[in-house]
């Protein structure tokens, strides 16, 4: 069935006539007496009695009802909010297990920089920390989450249930990273999750990663056709260690064969918004999270699923309040006979 009330089971309606059951007269309950002119009229008796009859009534009804799974169907409702569709592409090779630099480490010493760099935390834990406050921040979006390392793995379709997305964020932190870091099959994963999605909205991909890659011709082709077709743009928060290239620095001979420099070129080129984010330590991770949190605050549109609610549980509570007051009400008649 479909509309405001929905069975699992409409079979075990056919049960519904055996509330009439107690409606059947039954000659135990009957008692001759010669007369009963010169008895006055038991009016709480006659009540009590359509009580009882129809309590019971409503008891079996009520379980039958129950049985049958009654509830509201799911349905999809159309909402609009102001945010934006976006999806975290975490980093989660085994280098982003590596401790970002300290927040004083540009004033240390360069002689002694290296015996200090152990002290900052992990990459990936800073990374989780403020994506989490990213999240909670930004009610109105919707969120999907997906790791990578050697392969994609979709962790959290889109929702815009922030819990989910934390829980799937928190869940990141679990074990340790692979060694590679496949950028370019995440990124065409990380595409197609937009495929099937109607667009409704502003659109962003955003990168969490310490790596780059030397993308291929055809990884190139299918991530540009990808971005432009699905209309998404692209923000790279760029963990970079001590020592790794710098993406704005063309004078760094490094550079000219650095795979996270190769990528920044590539992703320059592309025919959608694309921005870049270099973090080097916990503040300007917080900076660059804080600064994409400030961008893509356009209308959105988005259908919103509503689970299916199940009303059996009511109809369970309603069904043992008339047994409870059935058994009352005939514990005191026992109490009365005897």
């Amino acid at each position: 069935m479909t509309g405001a009330l929905s069975f699992e089971h409409p079979w075990i309606l056919l049960l519904l006539p055996l509330a009439l059951l107690p409606l059947w007269p039954s000659k135990r309950d009957t008692l001759q007496f010669p007369s009963l002119a010169w008895l006055p009229v038991d009016r709480a008796g006659q009540v009590m009695g359509i009580l009882w009859t129809a309590l019971a009534a409503f008891a079996l009804a009520a379980i039958v009802l129950a049985l049958a799974g009654p509830g509201r169907p799911e349905t999809q409702v159309l909402r609009t909010g102001r945010g934006a569709e976006i999806l975290i592409l975490m980093d989660r090779s085994r280098s982003m297990d590596d401790r970002m630099l300290p927040s004083d480490w540009r004033k240390l010493d360069p002689l002694v920089r290296l015996h200090h760099l152990s002290r900052g935390r992990p990459k990936a834990e800073v990374a989780r920390d403020l994506l989490t406050k990213f999240v909670s921040q930004r009610p109105n979006d919707r969120f999907s989450l997906t790791f990578f390392s050697s392969k994609p793995l979709s962790a959290v379709p889109f929702t815009q249930h922030d819990a989910v997305v934390q829980a799937g964020i928190a869940a990141g932190g679990t074990g340790r990273g692979l060694a590679d870091t496949e950028v370019g099959r995440a990124l065409i994963a990380a595409i197609e999750e937009f495929d099937p999605r109607a667009y409704s909205g502003s659109r962003i991909i955003l990168l969490v990663s310490d790596g780059g890659a030397h993308l291929d011709e055809n990884t190139r082709r299918r991530i540009r056709e990808g971005l432009t077709r699905n209309r998404i743009a692209l923000y790279w928060i760029y963990l970079r260690s001590y020592n790794s290239p710098v993406l704005d620095d063309d004078e760094d001979s490094r550079n000219a064969t650095a795979p996270e420099y190769a990528l920044h070129r590539f992703f320059q080129t592309l025919p959608v918004p694309y921005r870049a984010y270099q973090a080097e330590d916990p503040e300007d991770l917080a900076k660059a999270v804080a600064d994409v949190g400030r961008q893509q605050n356009l209308p959105l549109d988005y259908l919103e699923q509503i689970p299916r609610k199940d009303y059996s549980p009511h109809f369970i509570t309603a069904a043992a309040l008339c047994c409870f007051l059935l058994l009352l009400y005939r514990s005191l008649l026992m109490r009365r006979w005897s």
